[in-house]
């Protein structure tokens, strides 16, 4: 028996039933993250006693595919590392070698702390910026195309006494001025790869982070190049010819005051 439909005095009719079945769990990584990728997730995370421990080079290994960090990138390593994505991208968020938008195939950092800063750094960055038409963490050209670059002022770059530098992707390029600088751009921008001060020879960002998660395809150029500078080894130079030492540790340490009982 059948009830009416007070609104169209026709029969009500039960709707059909249907079981409720859960869509099949897809995994949410992109398909960027290839076999290769995920051959090498697996080479680094078996360098660690705690998975966890691998979540940095991970990261690098991740910028090394796609040019910075994606959310595909941070639920990558999340489910690599069966870590949370909140987990991973405070980190990803907290370190400024990770990042978030697309880059450059050059990422150009230039000290604009307090010594190569009053010595021409905010000079260089300011010129730079005028002259690729960028700011902070903006990319100049298409992100990844060859002679693109990414501009950035950066923190204590830790040589200030070769001020002011500059890294073209975490390389070297001491005692730059506002022209050298300009040119050191111009050689990139046509496709160049200028020798750096001090380190490797120069190569792009995405195979500097491939090194950084400790994937080396060509370890002999990685580690050629000087690594010190004259002026950074000029005291302990000092100290050899004229034969100056530290004073050695005691045998016991020295005891310390007696310092008054606080009331």
């Amino acid at each position: 028996m059948t009830t009416p439909n007070p609104e169209t005095n026709g029969p009500v009719v039960a709707p059909e039933e249907r079981t409720w079945a859960p869509p099949a769990e897809q995994s949410p990584v992109s398909p960027v993250f290839d076999e290769l990728t995920r051959q090498r997730t697996k080479e680094i995370v078996a360098r660690y006693p705690q998975s966890r421990s691998a979540l940095l080079p991970l990261l690098h290994l991740v910028q090394s595919v796609e040019g910075h960090v994606s959310q595909d990138g941070i639920r990558y390593c999340a489910e690599a590392l069966e870590l949370t994505t909140a987990e991973v991208a405070a980190v990803a968020t907290f370190y400024t070698m990770y990042k978030r938008t697309p880059c450059g195939e050059h990422l150009v950092s230039v000290c604009t702390n307090t010594l190569c800063a009053a010595l021409g750094g905010d000079d260089i960055y300011a010129r730079l910026k005028a002259k690729l038409g960028v700011g902070h963490e903006e990319t100049a050209g298409e992100p990844g195309t060859p002679g693109s670059i990414t501009l950035e002022h950066a923190e204590c770059l830790a040589a200030c006494d070769l001020a002011p530098v500059l890294q073209v992707n975490y390389e070297f390029f001491d005692n730059q001025t506002v022209r050298s600088a300009e040119d050191l751009v111009d050689a990139l921008q046509r496709g160049e790869k200028p020798h750096p001060t001090r380190g490797a020879p120069l190569t792009d960002l995405r195979t500097v982070s491939l090194e950084l998660a400790g994937i080396f395809p060509d370890l002999e150029r990685s580690v050629e190049g000087p690594s010190t500078a004259v002026e950074t080894m000029r005291g302990a130079a000092l100290a050899a010819e004229r034969g100056w030492t530290a004073p050695g540790m005691p045998d016991s340490p020295p005891a310390f005051p007696v310092l008054e009982e606080k009331r």
